[in-house]
């Protein structure tokens, strides 16, 4: 009798066992599903790249060439070239941010960083560039002041995979820390400096500036650093836009490179002369 109660017991809890999986995974099951939604959430999310814009708005960047330049980014950024290629892909999108620089105590915040998640989010950045108020500056051109002003700002975009700082000038540094002097701090937190320098024609004549050709080569020199780092160039503001699409192609999707507006015949001859002139590789 007592064998017989011993098997109906051991019958009992086998028979039991299965059900005590289920209710096992029951309760399991909803932290499953939120692990994995978590981790299609993360994958969903991933930052391709914090590409920040840092825009030149010293006081030699008179009101219609501040004009000039707001507008020409926002037209460049909705762009359909720029805008496919800025829009998310394979799971993962792109964070932008813009700010203006003047002197070496003056940098201001334009575009908070945002999201770039569908052509209606670009569509409202755009129109924040255009219609944001001109802030006091002053007159100095403090390059080296707005490198270490986007590093300490794209140190908080290390969840992305690349870091970019897009900085505009029409003018050498000329105030607070040398930019040439940056450019270690730049690499050591891995952020590559592209720059785009608005000049004046190097075939004009009695103007006492430095033209694009000399500055592209400042820039080149004591400004740029990183991977394929690069200096685009144009002669005015007038141009601006058109170097701008060149310049956000290149550095978000070099293939996209080919659809890219092409240089005025001017500007590209000035920029073959310059090449010819000092051959060899770009140092870092």
């Amino acid at each position: 009798m007592a064998r017989l109660a011993w098997r109906s017991e051991t019958a009992r809890r086998h028979h039991a066992t299965p059900w005590r999986y289920v209710a096992h995974a029951a309760t399991l099951a909803p932290l499953l599903a939120l692990l994995i939604a978590s981790t299609a959430a993360s994958a969903q999310q991933a930052c391709r790249q914090a590409l920040l814009l840092g825009l030149d708005v010293s006081l030699s960047v008179d009101p219609v060439e501040f004009g000039l330049q707001r507008t020409g980014l926002a037209r460049a950024l909705t762009s359909a070239t720029v805008a496919e290629a800025i829009l998310p892909r394979g799971g993962a999108h792109v964070e932008l941010a813009v700010f203006e620089w003047s002197g070496p105590f003056d940098q201001q915040p334009l575009v908070g960083w945002t999201v770039i998640d569908s052509r209606a989010t670009l569509a409202r950045l755009a129109r924040r560039l255009v219609e944001a108020p001109q802030e006091a500056r002053l007159g100095k051109t403090g390059l080296g002041a707005a490198m270490r002003h986007a590093r300490r700002s794209l140190g908080s975009r290390a969840h992305c995979a690349r870091l970019t700082l897009d900085l505009s000038g029409d003018g050498p540094s000329n105030s607070g820390p040398l930019p040439e002097a940056v450019k270690p701090e730049m690499e050591a937190a891995g952020i590559t400096v592209n720059g785009l320098v608005i000049g004046i024609d190097p075939f004009a004549t009695g103007s006492g500036e430095v033209d694009v050709i000399g500055l592209a080569r400042y820039y080149d020199e004591k400004v740029i650093t990183g991977p394929a780092a690069f200096v685009e160039a144009v002669i005015g503001f007038e141009g601006y836009q058109a170097a701008m699409e060149r310049k956000l192609l290149r550095e978000l999707t070099p293939s996209y490179a080919h659809a890219a507006p092409p240089r005025p015949a001017r500007l590209a001859l000035a920029l073959d002369i310059a090449t010819d002139m000092q051959p060899g590789p770009r140092r870092n």
